[in-house]
């Protein structure tokens, strides 16, 4: 029963985020969350944020959290655009950049956001089937289309690819946007902001949600040459102007500002990821080399919707797509030492 609905979205299907459960207490691996709490500092400047002001919209401009953005990454503060976590920052990307017509390209198996987008816009898509070994199809993303968008590191796969393939990706479509989407970039992998100068099609996507354990503030950007930034603008502008609160560009500048706990978190994540890599690897599971906060797994004798619910009923969630080329493989979240502990304890049950 769809009565009143528009034509535009009768027919879509919409993203379906992993399970926020509400029932019982699990050991949560399946949304990728950090698993260790936010900078202090991020915390006591939300704290002070909130008070009397509170009644009083938010720059909507985010000045004072550009600047810590521009800082942290080596760009000019007009580099940046701020916005209601990085999925925002996408949805406006597929707005301002990309035309009916011409279709947007990515890889098959990648963020199960990016068709929902495409579909939502009334834009067409092409989906590069992925490499035997998941790797990205980078021949099938050059030239002949409207827009790339290039998850990197991928998900649900955890995979990177070098600078050089961005390069690439950037001189084989001069003349359409390229979006990277680096919201796992900080465990591991290249981020590809130092190119923004060079290329003037080359946007940045990234978030606080991750590696700076900020998951439930809702904090994402945007990092381009100023064109880029003005056409996204243009779209918040015609939408909602005030896509960022004050508490939460409060807590964010200081977020970005700590580094020594950004540094000390990712590594404990980095140092656990390679851990449980190994511990998979010796219950006979293919592991995917990873360089996010998630491990893509799965064992070659046990079906995965089998290790799905046998782990959901020892208390443990983890992310799986019922799609044919992935549906026995699953997407760990990395968690505390003890949780992992616990999900190799459960796997050899």
């Amino acid at each position: 029963m769809k009565e009143f609905w528009s034509g535009r979205i009768r027919d879509i299907v919409p993203y379906v985020p992993g399970e926020q459960p509400r029932d019982r207490k699990f050991i949560k691996l399946n949304t990728n969350e950090n698993p260790y709490p936010p900078s202090e500092r991020a915390v006591e400047a939300m704290r002070a944020a909130v008070g009397a002001d509170l009644r009083l919209y938010p720059d909507p401009e985010c000045t004072a959290l550009r600047a810590a953005a521009a800082e942290c990454w080596g760009v000019k503060p007009e580099q940046v655009f701020c916005g209601n976590g990085s999925d925002e920052i996408l949805a406006f990307c597929f707005q301002a950049f990309f035309d009916p017509g011409r279709p947007v390209v990515f890889p098959k198996i990648t963020y199960s956001f990016y068709p929902v987008y495409t579909d939502y816009f009334g834009l067409e898509r092409r989906e590069g089937p992925m490499n035997p070994d998941f790797s990205d199809p980078v021949e099938l993303l050059c030239g002949n289309n409207g827009g790339v968008v290039l998850a990197n590191p991928n998900a649900p796969t955890g995979i990177a690819v070098e600078l050089d393939v961005v390069e690439k990706l950037l001189r084989a479509n001069p003349d359409v946007v390229v979006i990277v989407d680096e919201a796992y970039v900080d465990f591991g992998a290249q981020s590809a902001v130092g190119l923004i100068d060079r290329y003037p099609n080359l946007v940045v996507a990234q978030t606080l949600s991750k590696s700076r354990s900020l998951a439930g503030l809702r904090v994402g950007f945007a990092l381009g040459q100023e064109n880029l930034i003005a056409a996204l603008r243009c779209v918040r502008d015609s939408i909602n102007s005030y896509t960022v609160d004050r508490v939460a560009q409060a807590g964010a500048a200081a977020a970005l500002a700590d580094r020594e706990h950004f540094e000390q978190t990712r590594k404990k994540v980095m140092d656990t990821r390679a851990w449980a890599a190994g511990e998979l690897e010796k219950l006979g599971f293919t592991v995917c080399p990873s360089r996010a906060n998630f491990l893509f797994a799965r064992h070659p004798d046990r079906p995965g919707k089998e290790i799905f619910d046998h782990l959901r009923q020892e208390g443990i969630l983890v992310r799986r797509w019922d799609i044919p080329e992935i549906r026995d493989w699953l997407r760990i979240s990395v968690g505390t030492d003890a949780e992992m502990q616990a999900l190799i304890t459960a796997l050899r049950g």
